[in-house]
Parts: structure tokens; sequence; C-alpha cells
């Protein structure tokens, strides 16, 4: 036998082995318990649909004050719940506050209800009971008794519709309550206004527009039935207006097919066998009801459920494939479901035409890019999106571009803070969308216009009237009389400043380089040598006297206190050695962050983060200081950062409901999981350079885009031999715990030796 005949012979098994099913050790449920981290709906990778069981209808005011109890239900979800209200099409993976929820659906059977009711009495309401025993998550399927009314419910999608079944019990009363009041952080003003065309007895469109997170968003939607419903209705829950026009005239009850309303629920009645499965489709758009038509023709035209939680598992597969990871199970089951976890969003947003509505609430085509949305930036600027740059450099890319046409339509000329939908609804500090584009523009791993992106960068961090910006130029620092979180932002914009210094160097552009390095050094500005801390500054440029480095409140941070913070210089660690006294002090700071004990009054009123969430007094449920662990690199000792890394990794993220220590923040906290389970960690994204810590895997294969393989080994890993004793890249030791982006992008291999002993 030739070498070729070899090849041809060998070909397909090495292909069978890359396609092994790993959508097993996906598990939806993982993080749903708690502070509402993510939710275990239907969905494909980045789907515009996200389809989903939603537990409570809490209303985000209680008696004109702020429900804190709202908060557990920023996806929509809570494990510990007993009850189900409907599935609604839209959710946002573990954000710590919340929006979406859209278009909620709910099968029922007997007496008509058209309210939800309450969880202690199922009976007042068309919620039901619901038991974990008889519920199954599946990536791109779900699946759920719902004990009340022994219906079996099933969900699946593609990236625009989502795909209900229900089974019912032989009735001449079952109903299909359609929900468009229901909302996430609801509250009686959010919806705007709904509209609903019944166009033949099992097609329904409309749309309907919400004022909370985003300011204006309207969805639109097409929803199919698989039977004709025998009657249908509605009711409008609204107050009563002034002026209702003179469509009086008609009864809007009960089989009437042009409605309206602030407030609507509508019912579907329908008469069924014993086991016999209505199914109902429901495509969304924000251009269109025929958009929303469209997309559901196009992407789903037939009623096989089957076939579509197929392909629905299929595209998670081959996402989820491109890293294979030898592990043991429990570590197995994370690693991937963090991947999936990361693999939520951003989402798509534009159509099967790929029309979509912009910020400037016009319609556009997205030519030869995708459009994306739910970008949420001060937390996935530090690792997703840097993940996306070695598994998905195509897709971020398209999510760059995206950013620049946010860019584009904005009429403040601002790139994305927070995209949501066709709005920037402003949430969090810093202008982290130039990290994101000068991480992926230095790694040249982007197919973006590198002028425009640096003109828009450039134009973002000038914006003088936004968040103290303007005193951040003048001052070089933001004065505490500005901005309630005036220490962070400081530091945060000198960060995305060396971002964009980083990609005006890549440019040749001299000029901008030498004005963003030098604003780059502001944090220098806002370090307070005397007591050895960042620390917020007065107008008159004298630091705030009150100062307490554990307290979040009131000291110019935002969910971080100044021992987190303090660390917050990634562009520059060795300078931040040297203002602290050098690698020994540094390194005992580094000792006494995670082993420090922090008082419950730090965090007794903060919604965002429990005792879970914090080592010692390093908060990994929030973001700030992720980077942190990889500091001991710089200090000179790398042993210590392989320690806090594998006890982080096994103290945070569990494969259990409860298994996140914080919300997962549209993927941040699992692309840290990914990352460091991995071996290595980008401290300062918009840099090539990956800091090394410790695999927590036995051997992992990275499939990268280009075609080429990197595979990372872990001889003798274990719980106990978390400390590397070398490293060996393509086989050259290495005398660094460093590599670079091309390291990787070139494919080949990374071995590290471990034993239970650190080396010194």
């Amino acid at each position: 036998m030739n070498k070729w005949s070899l090849l041809l012979w060998v070909l397909p098994l090495s292909v069978f082995a890359q396609q092994k099913n790993v959508v097993q050790y996906v598990n939806p449920l993982i993080g749903t318990q708690r502070m509402g981290h993510t939710y275990p709906g239907a969905t494909v990778p980045f789907g515009m649909v996200q389809l989903s069981p939603d537990t409570d209808t809490l209303p985000y005011e209680m008696n004109g004050k702020y429900n804190p109890d709202v908060y557990k239900y920023c996806a929509g979800y809570q494990y510990d719940d007993k009850t189900i209200v409907g599935f609604s099409h839209t959710h946002f993976s573990g954000t710590g506050h919340s929006d979406l929820g859209d278009f909620l659906v709910m099968p029922t059977v007997g007496a008509l209800q058209l309210n939800p009711g309450v969880a202690t009495d199922t009976k007042t309401g068309f919620r039901s009971a619901f038991s974990h025993a008889r519920e199954k998550a599946e990536a791109g399927y779900y699946k759920v008794q719902l004990d009340d009314d022994n219906i079996t419910a099933e969900l699946t999608a593609s990236t625009r519709t989502g795909f209900h079944q229900y089974t019912f019990p032989k009735t001449s009363d079952a109903h299909i309550i359609f929900d468009l009041m229901h909302g996430i952080y609801n509250y009686d003003d959010k919806n705007v206004w709904t509209f609903v065309r019944v166009e033949n007895d099992t097609l329904i469109t409309g749309y309907r527009q919400t004022n909370g997170w985003a300011r204006t968003r309207t969805v639109y939607f097409a929803m199919t039935f698989s039977k004709p419903f025998k009657e249908y209705g509605c009711k409008d829950f609204s107050k009563k207006q002034v002026y209702r026009g003179f469509w009086r005239k008609f009864d809007q009850s009960k089989n009437f097919p042009d409605l309206a309303g602030r407030q609507l629920r509508m019912f579907f009645n329908f008469d069924t066998d014993a086991g016999e499965k209505i199914k109902l489709k429901l495509a969304l758009s924000s251009v269109s009801t025929e958009g929303a038509l469209l997309n559901l023709r196009t992407e789903v035209p037939h009623w096989d459920f089957e076939k579509t939680r197929s392909e629905a598992q299929a595209a998670w597969n081959t996402e989820l494939t491109k890293i294979a990871v030898e592990a043991p199970e429990p570590e197995k089951q994370n690693f991937y479901t963090a991947m999936y976890h990361a693999f939520l969003g951003p989402t798509v947003y534009m159509d099967v035409d790929r029309k979509y509505k912009g910020l400037d609430q016009n319609i556009h085509t997205a030519n030869n890019f995708t459009n994306y949305t739910t970008f949420s930036l001060w937390d996935t600027y530090r690792a997703l999106h840097p993940f996306f740059n070695v598994i998905q450099p195509a897709r971020n890319s398209d999510m760059i571009n995206s950013m620049l046409a946010h860019y584009d339509q904005s009429v403040l000329k601002m790139l994305p803070i927070w995209s949501h939908y066709n709005n920037d609804n402003w949430c969090m500090s810093g202008y982290h969308s130039v990290s994101v584009i000068a991480d992926a523009l230095v790694k040249s791993s982007t197919s973006v216009d590198a002028a425009h992106a640096l003109e828009a960068c450039v134009t973002t961090a000038n914006r003088r009237n936004y968040e103290g910006i303007g005193s951040y130029i003048e001052k070089g620092f933001i004065p505490d009389e500005k901005l309630g979180t005036s220490a962070s932002t400081t530091l945060e914009y000198a960060y995305d400043d060396w971002c964009i210094a980083q990609l005006a160097q890549k440019q040749g552009r001299s000029d901008i380089y030498d004005a963003f390095i030098k604003r780059s050094a502001n944090y220098k500005n806002q370090y307070d040598a005397s007591v050895g801390f960042m620390r917020a500054r007065k107008e008159d440029g004298s630091f705030k006297k009150e100062f307490d480095p554990l307290s979040t409140h009131g000291q110019g941070y935002i969910e971080g206190n100044s021992w987190n913070y303090s660390f917050f210089v990634p562009h520059n660690p060795d300078d931040l050695i040297n203002l602290m006294g050098g690698k020994k002090k540094f390194g005992a700071r580094l000792d006494t962050l995670f082993t420090m004990y922090l008082p419950d009054k730090y965090f007794a009123e903060t919604e965002d983060i429990t005792r879970d969430g914090i080592i010692g007094n390093y908060v990994h449920g929030n973001e700030p200081a992720h980077h942190v662990a990889y500091l001991y690199n710089y200090a000179g000792q790398p042993w210590k950062t392989q320690q806090r890394v594998r006890m982080i990794l096994k103290n945070q993220y569990k494969p259990s409901p409860d298994g996140l220590g914080g919300n997962d923040d549209c993927g941040q906290m699992s692309a840290w999981y990914l990352f460091s389970t991995l071996g290595f960690y980008p401290v300062a994204p918009g840099s090539p350079l990956y800091q090394l810590g410790s695999p927590a895997i036995n051997k992992a294969v990275i499939k990268l885009e280009n075609g080429n393989s990197f595979t990372i080994e872990a001889n003798n890993q274990s719980d106990k031999n978390v400390y590397v004793q070398k490293v060996l890249l393509n086989g050259k030791q290495l005398e660094q715990p460093v590599i670079s982006h091309e390291d990787v992008m070139k494919g080949g291999s990374l071995v590290f030796f471990m034993s239970n002993k650190p080396k010194k």
C-alpha cells in the first residue's frame, strides 16, 4: 500500500474521531440558581431566538420602589422555583440587569385563565407546577412536564425561530395562551404598544414595542400553529384610555382579527385527543412582520420537530468540537457547558435577507458581514472576545463590523458601550469596544477596515461630555465630584487608551500613538502612595478624605473595592509593581488579597455578589480582578499563579445549578474558565501575549479556523499536581511563562510537566 492510499484509508477514521458528539456533556441547568445566572432553554449558537421557560413574573417595582427580588430573574428562570408561567423567546445569559422575555406561550387545559396567578397556588392562574425529575435540558432542546394540566412541553429552535411541541391529554378545553404583556424586569409602562393580526386560523403576526433597558425597541413576530384553532380571543389589561376612538364599535374580545393595545393577552382554543401534539413556530424580526415570516419560512419550512432539534444539536456540536478535551467526566461537563455559555452571545441581529433596524431606527442591510447585538462589553472584553480571536476569529470580525455599524449610525458618534438590539443601554463604564477592536487587529485575526476602526476608537475616546472624559483629558483623572465611579473609570479609560495606542502603532499613526500612550499612564494619577491604594481624587487634586479600601460604595468604584481595583493596570503590571514597592511586596500584597477576610457588611447589600463569588477579598464573581491571579507571573512567582488559578477553578466552577460564583455576564465567567483550564490567559487584551497558568485538563486539541491545530498536554496533571515544572513549545523549553497569539495560530504543541511541588 503506498502512502496516498494509506492516507485515504486513515482520513475517514480521523474525521470520524473529530466529529464525536460532545453535546452530551452540556448541561444548561448549570448556573441557573441564585442570581439568575443563565437560562436552560432551546437556542442555537449565537441565536436571535433564545427560547426558555420563565418561572415567575415579579414586578420591577413595588409601592413605588425597586423590588430587589426581581434581580433573581435576570435570566427568567430560577432553579429553586416550583412553577413555570410559560416559555418566552428572548433572554440574556447571566447579566446583572435585564430586559426581554418577549412573546410568552403557555399551554393549558380546563377553565380558561388569562392571568399567571401566584406561585403559592397554581390554580389561581395559567402557571403550572413542575419537577426537575421530569425536566430535561440539552443544548438546543428543552423538555418539561407541566404537572397541573398533564401537558408535555418540548422546545427547540433555529437561529430566528422558536419551535414548540405540546403533547395534550384528551379534552375539548385545550388552550394556548399567548402573553404579549410578559417581560423580564417588567413594570406597568414597559409595554409601549402591541399590535396583532390574526391572518387566518393558523397564522398570527404582529409586534410589540417596549421601553426598558433598551429605551426604544420594537420586535416583530410571525407565529403559526400546526392545527387550526377553533376560536380565539383577547383581553387588554391596560388602564382605561381617555381616548379610545371608534374601535368600540367592535367586540374585540373574541374572534376579532385586528388587535392593538398596551397590555394584551390572547388565547387560542383547541379540541385534542389523548397524546395529540400541537406544534407552534414563532419567528422574530427587528424589521417587519414580513421579515419574521421570511425567517420562519426560510429556516423551518416544515413541521418536523425532531429534524429541527437534530439540526440545532448538530450546530452546537460543530461549535463545541472546535476544542477536543481529554479530562475526567465532571471536568468535561464543566468545560463544554462553559463553551456552550460562551457561544450563547453576542446574538445574531438581522433577518435571513440581511436586513436589520439600526441605531438610527432605519432599516439597514448587513453587506459582507453578519450583524450582531448583545455586547456586554465591560464584561466580555476581558476574555470572551479574546477567546473568539482564538476559536471564532471570523465571527469576531463580524462582531467588530457590527460595532462599527453602530458607530456609523450613532448621532453621538460613539462605539457601543452595551449594545442591546438597536439601542445602547449605556450600562457600566469605560469604552471597551476599543479593547475588542484593538485585540483583534493587533493579533491580525480580523477582516476589518483598520483606518475606520481607529477613527471610531479615537472619536469615542474624545467624547468629552460622556462620563467624565472631558475632565479625564484635562486633568488626567476624573474628579469624585463629577462621577460616582471616578476612580475605577479613570483606570479603565487608561487601559482603553493603551489599546488605542497599540492600534495606532500597528497602523503607523505616531501622532495618535503618542497622545494615547501618554493618556494610558493616567492610572498613576489615581495611586495614593501614602496608603498604597488607588483612591478617588477631588476636583482640586487632593485625594478623597473618606477612604475604606474594603468598601465598594461611595469610594469611586463600580462592582469592586480599592483592593481589587488597585491591581487594575493590566497594560503595565511592571510599572504597577514598581509603584507598590517591588516584586516582593507586590507578591505579598497579592497573597493578602486572596487570604484576608472580607466581613459580610461589605457585600451584604450588594445584589450582584455573595460570599460564594469571593475568595478572601478577591471577588471573582465580578470581573475587575479577573486578571489578578496571573500577576504573580510578573512578580517572579509563577507557582503562585498556578496554585491560585487551580483554586479558583475548583472553587468557582462546579457542574451544578449553583455552580457559578457570580453572574456569567454574557459568557465572561465561562471564558475565564476556558482559558484558564487550557493553561493560558490574556491579561491585557490588545497585546499579542498570553500568560501561562496551570492547565486543568489532560489534553486539548484546538482546531483553528486557518486549518492548523494547537495541542495542549498536561503530563501528570491532577487536582494535587497543579504546579508546572517546565513547559515545551514545539519541543523547545520556555524560559518565561508566556506564549504569543502567533504561537497558537501557527499550530503545534504546548506541553506542561506537572508536579505537586512548586518550582521556585
